[in-house]
């Protein structure tokens, strides 16, 4: 049963969003009046579909997305039997540049459209639930927050002069309106006021989570865990609390990745604790510093309850969509620097739809939010600029617009050939590294 339900999450998960992608470059198509041979979720060949009209509405064998194929193209289909005839009023290759790069980019469009609309409607339906402290709680050894001279139990006040009233403006100035500045902090300690300084070096590469510090009465908490995996083995569970890794108290969510990782192939001692339960065990990370879990900093202190009108909740559902936005161009950024394996970061059907069906499995927020999350990904990597990819596209037109003539169409061939290789390069990548893992 369970497998049925993740390759049911999974089909759900991917079809919509490969829908909507391709939705966006059907409407935009359809707007300036270009002629729509096929839409297709997945890539040629074709396994079954049915024709309306001028367009054929299908399902391809390989799963690695979907196309809209416009009359006078150069696609995934390769097809260029619309060579032997003069450009027709209806194709793709007649109209100009602009209409031509607003078709490219609807499906990426479309897509961060989506998940603007779920973040919108959890904001609105759910509202938002702010921690009322800014007492902190823990700070990590060695982060630009020990450097300063933070800690435990001081209570933030102020940062560069603003007041500071709960725990999400201290990360909002934090990490988003002072990048690139000098952190002066006051705080409250010992019935004393005190200003530290942290310096702009010190936290010019800072992302989310990394400048050191976590609120008073917060614990770490496992989100999922994988099936088979040596977390699993050893009777783990959702919602379980770590306490302690290899007898170290565990309060900082980084510290788990360095402890686990440094004991990889190792006996590492943990303990968790289930209701009212302490549990212990040994487990044995695999070779690559996993034990098949994902976790988070969970809050247990005062809260504050925000609700928003319709209308106020959308411009707090574009915020989050920058916060995705932001963690996914780090870790791009981590691959391209070689700080995070690859063979740890890229994540294929199966590992998409395991990780489907266990947000699912937390609740329908926990699951949209994930959907919206993938719905960015999957934006992100078809802007970047791959042949047989919007961006790769995109490409070709600006580099037409320049030169004022469209290219060798031999050229445009032979690259999006090479770009497809690549994507079925990288599939087979993806889909090994998680038969692997699983």
């Amino acid at each position: 049963m369970e497998i049925v339900n993740t390759i049911m999450y999974f089909i759900v998960t991917l079809g919509i969003l490969v829908f909507v992608h391709e939705l966006g470059h059907f409407l935009a198509a359809k707007l300036f009046k270009m002629r729509v041979d096929v839409f297709s979720l997945g890539f040629p060949p074709r396994a079954f579909g049915k024709k309306f009209g001028e367009t054929d509405y299908c399902v391809s064998w390989i799963p690695i997305g979907g196309y809209v194929k416009i009359a006078g193209m150069i696609d995934e289909s390769f097809d260029t039997e619309y060579l032997q005839q003069e450009p027709q009023p209806w194709e793709y290759r007649s109209k100009p540049i602009w209409q031509r790069m607003i078709v490219i980019s609807a499906g990426v469009i479309m897509n961060i459209l989506l998940a603007v609309a779920i973040f919108w409607g959890i904001n609105y339906t759910q509202g938002k639930s702010v921690w009322a402290t800014t007492e902190i709680g823990y700070v990590l050894e060695g982060t630009p927050a020990a450097s300063a001279g933070l800690m435990s139990g001081d209570k933030i006040l102020k940062i560069n002069d603003e007041p500071i009233n709960d725990w999400e403006e201290v990360r909002t100035h934090v990490y988003l309106e002072n990048l690139g500045n000098d952190l002066f902090i006051t705080v409250l300690r010992n019935g004393k006021e005190l200003q530290l300084r942290a310096p702009q070096q010190t936290i010019q590469n800072l992302n989310e989570g990394s400048f050191g510090i976590t609120p008073n009465q917060t614990e770490i908490v496992i989100n999922t865990v994988d099936p088979g995996k040596p977390a699993a083995k050893i009777g783990l569970k959702p919602m379980d609390v770590l306490l302690t890794l290899n007898g170290q108290p565990i309060r900082y969510d980084k510290k788990v990745n360095e402890i686990v990782k440094a004991h990889a192939g190792k006996p590492l001692p943990i303990e968790w604790r289930r209701g009212d339960a302490t549990m212990r065990a040994t487990v044995i990370p695999n070779e690559h510093g996993l034990i098949g879990i994902s976790f988070g900093l969970r809050y247990n202190g005062p809260v504050t309850k925000i609700e928003y009108t319709l209308l106020e909740a959308l411009p707090e559902g574009v915020k989050s969509i920058g916060s995705v936005v932001s963690l996914t161009i780090q870790g791009i950024g981590g691959l391209i620097s070689g700080k995070t394996p690859f063979s740890q970061s890229v994540a294929g059907p199966i590992k998409i739809a395991q990780l489907a069906s266990q947000t699912a499995e937390l609740g329908i927020v926990t699951y949209l939010s994930f959907m919206a999350f993938l719905s960015i990904s999957l934006a992100i990597l078809n802007i970047l600029p791959i042949p047989a990819l919007d961006g790769g596209h995109l490409v070709f037109l600006a580099v037409e617009g320049i030169i004022g003539h469209e290219l060798p169409v031999k050229m445009k061939l032979i690259i999006q050939r090479a770009g497809f290789v690549l994507l079925l390069g990288f599939m087979a990548f993806a889909l090994f590294n998680d038969i692997r893992n699983f």
